[in-house]
């Protein structure tokens, strides 16, 4: 009796250790950019990293350790690119406080899942570096995304324009066992889909120029990737697809526009997204929440009539929050365009509540849920144009709502832990 009442003791002091961990925000670290800056904020403070003003025009990358920092940084210089400028790869060690340039002139870089080596393309090339030097994995690749496993990627190889039309859209996986040790070859490379060269969903056709977006199921069986036309065209109108981990399955799920990013639920094959086609400039309107099961492909719509969506996040596979304003034609004037609130949003209650009440000149945009300390992020901003706000966090039902972090780029900042 006396071991049992000792267990739930015990059991009960770590569950209240777990529950204030969760609920301090002073436990995720995160790396931003202000003011041409670099920076880091690790428990409450903020710190400058880099010295020397510059161009950031992508958000810094924790590793997955969270022991390293990657960012990129604009410089002038480049004799191959007709802009003149590169963009440099650095790398920054957290504890030794270092900074290392591993490429000149990368981008698209991303982190190993399970190691600290780093992904990136250039000219088209995809590469590894294991941060003392850099190897060619594959050629001809537009976009890529790690294997969960981090034992290769899934890629894309884009369309081509030829005399007598369009060449295929081509998904391969590629294998990095080796990397290190061997030549370069194209033995690694398994073709594993051929896109249609038209694809679309109900009446709505696009063209399948490229493919990207990359992310897994939380099963690992099923990949979701947006499917993109040319360049103007994709502003209005993409298209999210799926597709078996095989290969062997594919489908067209929905349209979105160019700003729409899918996500999946945490342990359930629930796939997020807002569907509609058109950039916001021709209206806050055809912008619909809906969650896709797969693969029974069951689909739910969460928008209320005469709303639309700016963004959402998952807070747990039953519900979301979801940055909503009312629908209404665009305005080039600040003050007649709507600003949004946060809702959270359930998949098995009708009921949905407003969490955030922003002043009337502000909104709340990009809502993410960090499930490590079980708190809602979003960034409060002026207008939907602005390029900088205030990063605030909350419970998921909006208790305790505070500013995180003051004048920050929006979209520009990283955490760790972010699951």
């Amino acid at each position: 009796m006396k071991k049992i009442l000792l267990t739930l003791m015990v059991f009960c002091f770590i569950s209240q250790s777990l529950s204030h961990a969760q609920t301090n925000t002073s436990d995720v670290k995160i790396a931003f950019i202000r003011d041409g800056y670099v920076w880091l904020k690790v428990e409450d403070k903020e710190m400058k990293i880099t010295k020397e003003k510059a161009t950031y025009n992508y958000p810094p990358q924790w590793s997955f350790d969270g022991k390293m920092l990657l960012y990129q940084k604009e410089v002038a210089g480049n004799i191959i690119d007709t802009t003149g400028t590169s963009n440099e790869l650095w790398i920054y060690d957290v504890a030794t406080k270092k900074h290392r340039k591993i490429f000149y002139d990368g981008s698209n870089p991303k982190w190993s899942p399970i190691d600290n080596i780093v992904a990136f393309s250039a000219s088209g090339v995809l590469n590894i570096s294991d941060l003392k030097r850099f190897y060619n994995i594959a050629l001809g690749v537009d976009d890529y995304a790690w294997q969960p496993d981090g034992k290769g990627f899934i890629a894309s190889s884009s369309a081509s324009l030829r005399p007598d039309g369009w060449t295929h859209l081509i998904l391969y996986t590629i294998s990095i066992e080796g990397y290190q040790n061997s030549n370069f070859s194209t033995s690694n490379a398994k073709k594993l889909f051929v896109i249609p060269k038209e694809i679309g969903k109900d009446d709505v056709k696009i063209i399948s120029i490229n493919a990207g977006s990359f992310t897994y199921s939380p099963n690992k069986q099923w990949i979701a990737f947006v499917v993109s036309p040319t360049a103007s065209w994709s502003m209005d109108s993409d298209m999210l697809s799926v597709i078996s981990v095989d290969g062997k399955n594919f489908e067209v799920i929905d349209e979105l526009n160019n700003e729409s990013k899918p996500k999946w639920a945490f342990t359930e094959n629930l796939l997020g997204y807002i569907a509609g086609g058109g950039r916001i400039v021709f209206g806050f309107k055809n912008k619909e929440l809906k969650v896709t099961e797969l693969p029974a492909d069951q689909t739910v719509t969460l928008t209320p009539k005469n709303y639309a969506e700016m963004g959402f996040s998952w807070v747990n596979d039953a519900s979301l929050i979801v940055s909503r304003v009312q629908e209404t034609e665009w305005s080039n004037d600040a003050n007649k365009r709507p600003n949004p609130a946060l809702y959270l949003v359930s998949l098995t209650d009708p009921k949905q509540i407003q969490i955030t009440r922003p002043p009337k000149d502000q909104g709340d945009f990009t809502p993410i849920f960090l499930p490590s300390i079980q708190k809602i992020t979003w960034t409060r901003k002026n207008d939907l144009v602005s390029s900088k706000g205030d990063l605030w966090s909350a419970d998921p039902n909006g208790d305790h709502a505070k500013v995180w972090i003051r004048d920050i780029w929006l979209g520009m900042y990283d955490f760790f832990p972010s699951q």
